[in-house]
């Protein structure tokens, strides 16, 4: 089984939207121009919170433990903040021990993923295909 960390604030769709977090390391950035939906620094500023900027497009990382969605246990679909494609169904999440929510499979052309050989070690960066927005890796 893979490892899947979430992103900051993608957004949980379980009778409502939730906020939902996840971290991964900093990596090499994606080209904007990679997504069919883009917007312009400043729209991704107004769109979300700092932090979220941060993790979503910069691609920090949230402390372990620190998701109000770690323990989340409803049925649904988890969508990305960024443009509300569905990635991954909550039967596929699973608790990895990491400290943030791990799922387990995604939903058919939700995610794309790139190497991220950042802090001394090889993980596959995951993003919402659609939009680019920064969702975790595998390790």
């Amino acid at each position: 089984m893979n490892r899947r960390n979430f992103l900051v604030k993608t957004a949980c769709v379980i009778g409502g939207a939730h906020s939902f977090s996840a971290p991964v390391m900093a990596a090499t950035s994606t080209s904007d121009e990679d997504f069919e939906v883009v917007l312009s620094k400043k729209q991704w500023q107004a769109k979300l919170s700092d932090f979220e900027y941060q993790v979503m497009r910069k691609e920090k990382t949230e402390r372990a433990d620190s998701s109000a969605l770690l323990n989340e246990k409803r049925e649904g679909t988890y969508l990305c903040k960024g443009c509300d494609l569905p990635l991954y169904p909550s039967n596929t999440k699973y608790e990895s021990g990491t400290g943030w929510p791990s799922f387990y499979q995604s939903l058919p052309d939700a995610v794309g993923t790139k190497e991220d050989n950042g802090f001394f070690m090889k993980r596959t960066e995951v993003h919402c295909r659609r939009r680019g927005s920064h969702l975790g890796a595998y390790f």
